[in-house]
């Protein structure tokens, strides 16, 4: 995609958008850090870009609580100031949030509309920036997904892997339901998004975007399990047997139809999206 500036260059998100769109720009650490909002805002009004998309984020959630003005200048500040230099330029700008904006009770899925209710400081750092992104004014679209991962980083899949090759029964959390969504999908998803908003200036607003099916953790746990073809039992327990510094919330099922009708983007399964990740560990082994 040409003329796209990306905040991020070695998370899960930001790996999977350079692999789909390796001709945009692609911004790490070094060269803007968000815990650093106003250099951000900066890099964009001095970048010829017309799009922009931060695939950047604090998302250790335990860590969180004990960081919380870190988490809040990352998770926050930052998009709000890129929000506001992109409106400045007239240019699109997505950001990607998180099923921990609500407190997770319940079982129906979450619709764009319900009512936050964040548990912690990482979810409510994480709904602040939406709010503050939508205060900016311009053209913005905000993506609440769950459960990512990927080939890349730290995550549940690449976890369970490595202990399932370690143990041969794990403990794993029962009531805690959502959508894992591949990292590949949001990438994909962002790109479709941004080349909606270029070309039709009203679109834009706040979507949730999730794997299908919903599921428990032990459930995906049971899932990877068996297309790593890894012989481990799968005991499940309660989240009050697991105890966090950060709580989680039981209920992170997302209402996808908005994405789907605006956007024409459908869940992806989650399933399938496993077992590409998969393969393409295997490859890397």
């Amino acid at each position: 995609m040409e003329g796209l500036l990306v905040f991020g260059r070695t998370g899960q998100l930001a790996r999977e958008l350079t692999r789909l769109a390796p001709r945009a720009q692609f911004l790490g650490r070094d060269a803007a850090d968000l815990a650093d909002p106003a250099a951000c805002a900066s890099m964009i009004r001095n970048a010829s870009c017309t799009a922009v998309i931060n695939a950047a984020a604090y998302t250790a959630v335990d860590r969180a609580e004990s960081e919380p003005k870190r988490v809040q200048l990352v998770n926050a500040d930052a998009p709000a100031a890129m929000a506001r230099a992109t409106a400045e330029k007239n240019i699109p700008f997505l950001h990607v949030s998180t099923d921990y904006v609500f407190d997770g009770t319940g079982n129906r899925p979450w619709i764009e509309s319900d009512p936050a209710g964040p548990l912690g400081i990482y979810g409510a750092s994480k709904l602040e920036g939406e709010r503050k992104v939508a205060a900016a004014g311009g053209q913005s679209a905000v993506l609440r997904t769950s459960w990512v991962f990927s080939a890349h980083g730290s995550n549940f899949v690449k976890s369970m892997l490595c202990l399932g090759k370690e143990r041969s029964e794990l403990n794993i959390v029962s009531d805690q339901v959502g959508g894992p969504t591949p990292a590949a999908d949001i990438a994909a998803a962002l790109l479709v998004t941004a080349r909606a908003m270029q070309t039709d200036r009203g679109k834009g607003g706040l979507y949730h975007f999730a794997g299908a099916p919903d599921v428990s953790w032990a459930g995906f746990a049971r899932e990877i399990f068996a297309q790593a073809g890894q012989n481990c039992y799968v005991s499940e327990i309660s989240t009050a047997d697991y105890p966090t510094p950060a709580r989680r919330p039981g209920n992170s099922r997302l209402n996808c139809d908005r994405i789907a009708a605006d956007f024409g983007i459908s869940r992806p399964d989650w399933r399938v999206g496993l077992a590409g990740v998969l393969d393409r560990l295997r490859g890397s082994a």
